[in-house]
């Protein structure tokens, strides 16, 4: 039986890890909480937590679900209480792109992130509670990528199925680098989707500002934004129109640097993710 260490498991990932294992017969559970309110939350739960010392000494895989600027400091407290030959799992790529994380090479890192439920996969969900399940709570199905940051390779398997535990329930799993991952996020997901999404917002209030009755203006983006999605993405076999077309050539260089790509580019993908590891001071909360 494998012995599971979670740490932070009363936050807000890390009650989401709990409640998908704590049940689970493969593992044993040692369960970490510093904070009084995540440690009622899991008392809600019927789980009692475990000194940090006592359960990473304990531990064949420690996972750190802790914010992103707490990961390397809670590793740098735990690592020497490690066993040799266990694996430290984290749930975000930024602290071991950023070389972040404590050096032992007698222990593996492993770095695993959901992609929460693929927008048509979502919709294609039996259940209307499945289809809501937006953020991937355990009822709609959800792929992740996962990473082995250093260690023997066959310690890969044992991440990834632990992930998927934790994650439940999985329909892809998807092998990529560090590297890559941090493409994804904070890259991908973060500067550039999250503030394209930002504008979406920002242009319906303003546009709600202008006089368009507030439901009309909401139906009218929600409604273009699935068609749209689901042409561009190939989820439809379809074309925009002639004037559509017109009218994204002339908007782009308006709302777009030219050179915007460079967000992706390595040396600004390491800036993002020191600054999200390394910023201990700033905001705790997780992403």
């Amino acid at each position: 039986m494998t012995t599971i260490a979670l740490f932070g498991a009363g936050g807000k990932m890390g009650i989401r890890l709990t409640r998908s294992i704590k049940d689970d017969g493969e593992y044993r559970l040692h369960y970490v909480e510093p904070s009084v309110d995540g440690q009622s939350r899991l008392s809600e739960l019927g789980v009692a937590v475990t000194a940090a010392d006592e359960a990473a000494g304990a531990a064949d895989v420690v996972i750190l679900a802790v914010p992103d600027t707490l990961i390397a400091r809670v590793a740098e407290q735990i690592i020497d209480r490690v066993r040799p030959g266990a694996m430290v799992m984290t749930l975000d790529p930024a602290a071991a792109h950023a070389g972040r994380l404590p050096e032992r090479r007698d222990v593996s890192y492993f770095v695993t992130h959901p992609t929460h439920p693929p927008l048509y996969d979502l919709l294609a969900e039996e259940s209307p509670e499945a289809r809501r399940d937006y953020w991937g709570g355990g009822v709609a199905k959800q792929a992740l990528v996962c990473a082995l940051h250093s260690g023997p390779d066959e310690d890969y398997d044992k991440g990834a199925a632990i992930a998927a535990r934790i994650f439940r329930p999985v329909s892809r799993v998807h092998r990529v680098t560090v590297e890559q991952m941090a493409l994804l996020e904070p890259a991908m997901s973060e500067s550039v989707t999250l503030t394209c999404i930002s504008v979406l917002r920002q242009t319906l209030d303003e546009v709600i500002r202008r006089g368009v009755p507030a439901q009309a203006a909401r139906d009218f983006m929600l409604g273009h934004i699935q068609i749209e999605l689901a042409i561009l993405f190939d989820a439809l076999d379809w074309q925009v129109s002639a004037g559509a077309k017109q009218a994204l050539v002339e908007a782009t260089p308006v709302l777009f640097r030219s050179d915007w790509k460079k967000v992706l580019e390595p040396e600004e993908i390491m800036k993002s993710v020191r600054r999200i590891s390394e910023n201990a001071a700033g905001n705790p909360s997780a992403s």
